[in-house]
């Protein structure tokens, strides 16, 4: 029996053993420097994008994939899906979401619903991999979009930046503009809500912005298992020293770590360190 088919966009940050194995269809993001063109995570590492950020005057750009990049994939997914559950970062971040709309109009013979789930990173992937399971599980269109739906309004993405250039250069910066020029003394929490960058709290440290990260989703979880990952730009020890302190404080029904992809390191910079989660 053919079934309902989940894609989404490579902000997500899966883990891609998890997005193979739930086939979960990952549509690239393009970075382009110099006159030249890449798709995220795919011919272009986090790695590259740190290096140019430090070491040239030329920053790199993104786009959204392109309609017909959408096309294609909805078109093959026709041929084996009973329908498709297209999952995207924020429309106030990204034309993402408005190449998948104006693609599920342009295909006959399969449903195509596609939702801005007003998150990015893990908190879309969180969403994406809800809607999976739920459609392996057997689940129908409905049944499908509802459990994206339900997991979108749940999902919370707190980190702290190394930097706020990359973000105020690339318009993105939301209500933590107000703080460009400050980070010398404290080294603030931001939160993605609604798809709008915020400004949860102003600690002086990282330790202490963890500390914060750590007492909210404590507070938000009141006892019950928690869905959690870990996000980092280029912090792999930090993050790894995070995801032991959470797995040895706190019940997890999963816990991932995960390093931004090359087109959200372009946007946030090196020395990201954040998590995302929920609960059932």
């Amino acid at each position: 029996m053919k079934k309902v088919m989940v894609v989404t966009d490579s902000s997500a940050n899966m883990p891609a053993d998890l997005a193979q194995k739930l086939n979960i269809q990952v549509v690239p993001i393009v970075l382009a420097l110099d006159g030249r063109t890449f798709r995220d995570g795919v011919d272009i590492t986090a790695a590259d994008v740190y290096r140019w950020q430090r070491e040239s005057r030329l920053l790199p750009t993104t786009s959204a994939p392109s309609v017909g990049d959408f096309l294609r994939v909805y078109a093959a997914a026709a041929e084996e899906a009973a329908a498709i559950v297209s999952i995207h970062l924020s429309s106030t971040l990204s034309a993402t979401f408005n190449a998948a709309s104006t693609a599920s109009q342009l295909i006959d013979g399969v449903p195509i619903c596609v939702l801005n789930c007003h998150t990015a990173a893990m908190g879309l992937g969180f969403v994406a991999l809800e809607a999976a399971r739920a459609a392996a599980g057997g689940a129908d269109l409905d049944a499908v979009t509802s459990r994206a739906q339900e997991v979108a309004a749940r999902v919370r993405l707190l980190a702290t930046l190394g930097t706020l250039e990359y973000l105020h250069r690339g318009g993105r910066i939301g209500g933590a503009a107000a703080l460009v020029g400050a980070m010398l003394q404290i080294k603030p929490v931001l939160s993605l809500t609604d798809g709008h960058v915020d400004v949860f709290a102003k600690p002086r440290t990282q330790a202490k912005a963890v500390q914060v990260m750590l007492q909210q989703m404590n507070q938000q979880a009141d006892g019950r298992p928690l869905h959690v990952a870990i996000l980092h730009g280029d912090l792999p020890q930090e993050a790894e020293g995070l995801r032991q302190k959470i797995a040895a404080q706190s019940t997890c029904a999963e816990l991932y770590v995960t390093e931004l992809t090359p087109v959200m390191g372009a946007h946030t910079g090196p020395g990201v360190l954040g998590i995302v989660f929920y609960t059932d």
